[in-house]
Order: structure tokens, then sequence, then C-alpha cells
């Protein structure tokens, strides 16, 4: 690898209830996350609570999480990457 690269992550995975995520480091020299937000759809109002909570330490809420007219529980953040999420209940 090229110097700088050290720290980098080659391969993670989170296992997050039944759904694989995989991820690594990009190889280039800028990380822009400014382009999508990743959607978390969840069973349980608590799972959007626990899951929402974790990821908006550090981070930035733009949506607190609550009732909306599509779902029980939704909320939206930037985590203390600069990733944008959505966390949702999906309704019955």
């Amino acid at each position: 690898m090229p110097p700088g690269f050290e720290n980098k992550v080659l391969h993670a995975v989170l296992n997050i209830g039944g759904a694989t995520l995989m991820l690594s480091d990009g190889l280039g020299k800028t990380q822009d996350f400014n382009a999508f937000s990743l959607s978390f759809a969840v069973k349980t109002e608590a799972d959007a609570d626990e899951v929402f909570n974790a990821l908006a330490k550090g981070g930035k809420i733009s949506t607190p999480i609550g009732k909306t007219f599509w779902s029980p529980r939704f909320g939206a953040l930037e985590d203390r990457f600069g990733v944008s999420w959505m966390i949702n209940v999906v309704a019955e």
C-alpha cells in the first residue's frame, strides 16, 4: 500500500439485525458524503430509538426521531463521520 494508507480499513462487516453491511476505506484522497443518505429500516420503535441515538452521538440531528404520517418512528441525522442517515420503522 502507498504511504498514508497504514490506518485505512481494508474490509469491515457489520451485521445489523438480519442485514449485512460491508465497508472499506476508499482509495481517494477525499471523503465526501454529501451526495447521498443511507436509509435504515427497523421493525420496532425501540430499535429505531437505539440505532438513532447511537448514530447521533457526536453527530448532527436534522430531523429528531418521532412519529410521521408514514411511520410510527422516523429520524434523520449526520453521524460523527459526516454520513447522512434516515432511520425508519416500517409501518404495518
